[in-house]
């Protein structure tokens, strides 16, 4: 009887190795064979989604950098216009607005400010009595107006001079406008509609407050957002990984070019510090890159623009980046990996310069480890993982960082609970497979959040989806980030989800029926050995 049973056990066993075979292991990560990771996002790149409090000292906050606003003159009921989005002439000709007829805001003061054109042209008036125009793709005194705001949307526009610009019977706007104008029905009067104004990143914060105003908000906020007792919580909950984004300017520290404020090297220095402390691991991720590498506030672009892929020297200087970071961290026991580039745009990051990134950055990462795992970015927007698979970009410890989110496409908009979850399983979970099987890098899904678009979601809905996320993306090789620890919206919040017991962290399905076996054989054995069975 004892003989038959224990060789059931051993065929048992031997059938559990081969359908639930060992994760492939982390190197660096002690008994953990993943990375179970939370990001700390909003912190040394600051998002103003994530703490929107950050800018509420702003004078005349509305018009930061990157604002997008459309002029109509009053008097003719015209809208202001750059004739083909900028390298012509500028006219108040027409009925409607569109992109020939948004401009996009620099800020030099909080009056006065620089207009730029949807090709990138400055609007510009040379002196007393010129027509304005957007000829020029470089901003100097001539580009810059003074905006003066009445209580409600209507505005004068004056040059440095003193002058005001006016929208003349002929449709031209001309810098000659006699006197100082009322806020009355007359040629010189704007009426402004702010259509957008959505970038709030470091380069809005340090360029709205000014460099001293903007250093004492920048320096309460990385010695209060993130303690080292938000290491302590995240150690005790399982946590053994964190990814940190940083911006370029963190190689500048203590005094990185204006308008961007010195400080996060330290506090980086100090996460180091805490994370060896609670043997918690580091990712260092270049999050913003010379130039903006997709035009988002998190990348710090100054108006949306994504120059980062048309320069040879911001990519030089983002490859001087990262052997900095490289060089300064490497033997630090806590460092895990480096990711040399967040979420670069498909839309305006070419792979042909992508890649080549890639591949330097790799080799500047190898200089000083060869054992910290380099991190790839999938590109955003519509491209395939597999193109990052196929271009050889190292030998090993090479990773790909995967952006799962349910949001952010109309395809989510009107999707169930139930029809969320069931994506996870039939498209995220396929991906994840394909890629893990696939002859190449490692897969981390480096930021997803338990959030959605369903309005009517209870927490035993927001408790389902979580447990199929962490189920689907605990299949991951190399393991997963959730974005973020701490934000303003409570659902991107990991903190508040966990305290809230809105993300449950336990065991997974098929991991508890796997372990369920495995404690009625020993369970088994045991009766077995004390003459029970």
């Amino acid at each position: 009887m004892e003989l038959f049973f224990w060789k059931w056990v051993v065929v048992f066993l031997l059938s559990c190795w081969f359908i639930f075979p060992r994760a492939r292991s982390v190197e660096g990560l002690g008994g953990d064979s993943k990375v179970r990771g939370v990001n700390l996002g909003g912190w040394l790149v600051v998002e103003g989604w994530i703490k929107p409090s950050l800018f509420d000292g702003i004078p005349n906050g509305d018009m930061l950098d990157g604002t997008q606003i459309q002029l109509k003159s009053v008097t003719l009921q015209k809208y202001v216009s750059a004739e083909n989005g900028g390298g012509m002439g500028v006219t108040a000709d027409r009925d409607t607005a569109s992109s020939w007829e948004t401009f996009r805001l620099w800020r030099i003061s909080q009056s006065e400010f620089q207009l730029r054109t949807a090709q990138g042209n400055f609007l510009a008036c040379a002196g007393e009595g010129c027509s304005v125009d957007a000829t020029v793709n470089s901003s100097s005194a001539a580009e810059t107006f003074y905006i003066e705001r009445n209580n409600n949307s209507r505005i004068h526009i004056k040059l440095t001079s003193g002058v005001y610009v006016q929208a003349t019977i002929g449709n031209q706007l001309t810098g000659d406008y006699p006197g100082k104008p009322g806020w009355d029905d007359n040629a010189a009067t704007f009426e402004m509609t702010i259509v957008s104004n959505n970038l709030h990143g470091d380069y809005q914060l340090g360029n709205g407050y000014g460099h001293i105003e903007a250093k004492k908000v920048l320096e309460k906020h990385r010695n209060s957002f993130i303690t080292m007792e938000d290491f302590n919580f995240l150690y005790r909950h399982g946590i053994n990984t964190l990814r940190i984004p940083v911006g370029w300017w963190i190689a500048f520290d203590p005094d990185p070019p204006e308008p961007f404020i010195g400080g996060s090297l330290e506090a980086l220095d100090n996460t180091f510090l805490w994370a060896q402390t609670y043997k918690i691991k580091c990712i260092i991720d270049l999050h913003a890159a010379p130039g903006s590498q997709n035009g988002m506030e998190h990348s710090a672009s100054r108006d949306g623009s994504t120059d980062w892929p048309t320069s040879q020297d911001y990519i030089s200087q983002s490859l001087d980046v990262i052997d900095f970071l490289a060089s300064r961290y490497a033997s630090h026991p806590a460092l895990l990996g480096i990711e040399l580039l967040n979420e670069p745009s498909a839309s305006s990051v070419p792979l042909d310069i992508l890649v080549p990134y890639y591949k330097q950055g790799y080799k500047t990462v190898r200089k000083y480890s060869s054992t910290a795992y380099v991190i790839i970015c999938q590109r955003i927007g519509n491209a395939d993982p597999l193109e990052l698979y196929q271009a050889n970009i190292g030998s090993h410890n090479v990773v790909l960082d995967l952006h799962y989110y349910n949001l952010f496409d109309t395809f989510f908009v009107n999707l169930s609970s139930v029809d969320n979850i069931l994506y996870l399983y039939k498209t995220r979970e396929a991906q994840l497979q394909a890629l893990n099987g696939a002859n190449g890098p490692l897969v981390f899904i480096g930021e997803w959040v338990n959030e959605w678009n369903v309005t009517s979601g209870l927490q035993e809905d927001y408790q389902k989806f979580g447990r199929a996320q962490l189920e689907v993306y605990n299949a991951a090789s190399f393991g997963w980030a959730y974005w973020t620890l701490k934000n303003d919206r409570k659902h991107w919040d990991f903190e508040w989800n966990i305290r809230n017991n809105y993300l449950q962290f336990g065991i997974s399905p098929k991991r508890q029926i796997f372990d369920g076996f495995v404690l009625l054989v020993s369970v088994c054995g045991w009766l077995c050995m004390h003459h029970v069975l």
